[in-house]
């Protein structure tokens, strides 16, 4: 069967996905990372906004801001770009001049942000995400029923996609509490906002918003060591050192398992764009999203009670035979809750997305009922691998030649005449018979 090369890089594609994300054994590496100072530095704002101890220290004079503005020369029409910094709890925003260079506008202290350094992996972890976003004018009013006005950031993008990341509603609010946000003071957040409204209104499509765990300096790394995410966090820094050289937000595209950076020109400058997308990259996306979408259409299974089914992957014949037989473990959610098995093998025309290890536990009826429907179509792709060997072996049997079938014909037809003619000899014979008979008895 030939591929096509685009069949060929989305199989890859999905391969190093499982790998990137899972690692090579199919589970994340532990890692413990050092967050003494940074809690220190969230419990003691989040104390200070709950007593009134307001401004925070660093943040800018909120009640001139119409001054600051025309100190900086900004218009409606500036384009703007906001850095994040998780380990300094700092917000930058940066100002674009007419030929698409920027410059430090403000510095906010975050109040609050939850988690720890490393990125979202899920929804419900709590996390605050770190990455490349952007903020449309749709994205700058949530429609939710608190905060309506503050910044989406627009998380999952389609890295995080990509790396099957899980969230929503990653909001730029007030507050100074947050469960994987990024909360401000309430005075903070409306300058933010109206700064973000106005530059949207004035004609700036989209807004860079650059998320990182710390100041990406050589000594921050040293000083943050996670294995963990040392990659992930390395692929950012090359966005981080690319503004630092040219003072333009680069651009930014997602391709394969990373991002891709390089520099943008003066009108790129003047109104950034959106994050870009690999067609390899967009078709594995588009996939998920009908799977995902097909699975919250499945109707609610009952919970199990006694036992916990984790993934039922016993080789690949489990996935292309039939529908798999589960391997069903006794489980008290102990340490093994999370534990999910692997295929040792892939075949060849199914995609290795419908046969990588879960992200879930099947513990959760959501990831059963996604199991069932991954096995479901991985059950179909191998029947209609199989259909051309199904279609071969009901074909008729060739037919014999003309020539040989002619053969069989006269043979047949020899047969017949020589049957037919001892039955007239016999039948004259017993005539001749009669004959006499009859003649003796009428004589006598």
């Amino acid at each position: 069967m030939t591929k096509s090369i685009a069949y060929i890089k989305r199989a890859a594609l999905t391969v190093c996905a499982a790998v990137a994300i899972l690692g090579p054994s199919g589970t994340a590496p532990a890692y413990s990372l050092d967050m003494t100072e940074i809690d220190k530095l969230r419990t003691e704002r989040k104390r200070a906004n709950k007593s009134g101890k307001l401004p925070l220290p660093g943040t800018p004079d909120l009640n001139r801001l119409d001054e600051r503005l025309s100190e900086a020369k900004i218009t409606p029409d500036t384009p703007l770009f906001f850095r994040f910094f998780k380990a300094e709890s700092e917000m930058e925003i940066w100002a674009g001049d007419e030929n698409g260079n920027y410059s430090l506008f403000a510095t906010y202290p975050i109040c609050y942000w939850s988690g720890k350094l490393g990125p979202k992996l899920k929804e419900g972890d709590k996390q605050a995400p770190e990455g490349f976003y952007t903020i449309n004018l749709e994205q700058s009013y949530h429609k939710g029923p608190r905060w309506p006005r503050s910044l989406n950031l627009g998380y999952p993008n389609p890295f995080d996609k990509i790396n099957l990341r899980s969230g929503s509603y990653i909001l730029i609010h007030g507050g100074c509490s947050s469960v994987g946000c990024f909360a401000m003071t309430n005075a903070s957040s409306k300058e933010i906002h109206k700064l973000a409204t106005q530059a949207l209104e004035g004609g700036q499509s989209h807004i860079p918003v650059h998320v990182f765990p710390f100041r990406m300096t050589e000594e921050n790394f040293a000083k943050y060591d996670a294995p963990k995410w040392q990659g992930f966090w390395r692929n950012l820094k090359e966005g981080y050192d690319l503004f630092e050289r040219t003072k333009r937000p680069p651009r930014v595209s997602v391709c394969g398992l990373r991002y891709t950076v390089s520099a943008s020109d003066r009108l790129e400058g003047v109104n950034p764009g959106p994050l870009q997308v690999c067609p390899e990259t967009e078709q594995v996306i588009a996939d998920l999203s009908h799977i995902n979408k097909r699975v919250a259409e499945q109707p609610q299974v009952k919970p199990q009670t006694t036992e916990i089914k984790t993934a039922s992957i016993s080789g690949p014949a489990a996935y292309f035979t039939g529908p798999t037989a589960s391997r069903v473990i006794a489980n008290r959610l102990g340490d093994n809750f999370e534990l999910q098995l692997a295929p040792q093998t892939s075949r060849e025309g199914i995609s290795p997305l419908l046969s990588k290890p879960l992200q879930c536990s099947l513990a959760l009826p959501s990831c059963r009922k996604y199991a069932d429907l991954r096995e479901q179509i991985a059950h179909k792709t191998a029947l209609k691998l199989e259909e051309p060997k199904r279609e071969k072996a009901r074909a008729p049997k060739k037919k014999k030649s003309a020539t040989k079938k002619k053969k069989r014909s006269s043979k047949s037809s020899r047969r017949t005449s020589s049957v037919v003619g001892e039955t007239r000899h016999a039948s004259s014979g017993e005539h001749r018979r009669w004959n006499e008979v009859q003649s003796v008895s009428f004589n006598n």
